[in-house]
């Protein structure tokens, strides 16, 4: 199951980066009619705009995310998992880097409107927010699972990560920062990170319990 899912994720993500790299114009305009009818409700709703800023900026941001990865790292290794503490860590900093030079790489601008709350540009493809959520929320499900967390924890975690993954695309998109492709393209990059991530780390457990036995 983790194979296959690594598999579909990372089909997924290459393929919507080779429609945005080559500018493909059915999305481009769906991208461009999305983007249109959220840039004129911004305008319109400054009080959500400002709520959707502050989720965005405070409780979504990479760096909350990257807080709360640093605390579950600390926390194993309180608990003398090392490996399990590292390979967490590791993969927040590979889906880093991978957000990053993809976003590089492809160098594509956000809307060309200069959004209702800040003015800045830079390259969008994936949305660093959308990828940070699901590779943050599906690291810690993902440990829930390991630890052997009762179904109680786990749902309540899953909601709590659904509702993360999904309001901070949303709410990129309604602020004028990202495409619709940014942010499923961030969502499918996180999900195949982790996915990958799981499966590795599979392996390796079960290959140093061969060895050790």
């Amino acid at each position: 199951m983790p194979v296959r899912t690594a598999l579909v994720c990372t089909a997924l993500s290459v393929a919507l980066l080779l429609l945005v790299a080559f500018e493909w114009r059915p999305l481009m305009s769906l991208d461009r009619s999305v983007g249109d009818a959220l840039h004129r409700s911004a305008v319109g709703e400054p009080g959500i705009t400002r709520t959707n800023r502050i989720l965005s900026d405070w409780v979504w941001d990479p760096w909350t995310m990257r807080a709360l990865v640093a605390v579950v790292f600390a926390w194993l290794l309180w608990q003398g998992e090392r490996l399990l503490a590292l390979w967490i860590a590791a993969t927040s900093a590979v889906g880093s880097l991978v957000q990053q030079g993809l976003k590089a790489a492809v160098g594509r601008e956000r809307p060309e409107w200069p959004d209702p709350v800040d003015t800045a540009h830079f390259a969008a493809w994936p949305s660093g927010h959308a990828m940070t959520a699901v590779v943050t929320c599906g690291l810690l499900l993902w440990l829930l699972r390991l630890r052997g967390a009762g179904s109680g924890p786990r749902t309540a975690v899953l909601v709590a990560a659904a509702v993360s993954c999904v309001g901070v695309g949303v709410t990129r998109m309604y602020l004028g920062v990202h495409w619709m492709s940014d942010v499923l393209g961030g969502w499918l990059l996180g999900a195949a990170v982790v996915a990958l991530s799981v499966m590795a780390y599979g392996r390796l457990t079960a290959s140093r319990e061969g060895t050790s036995a």
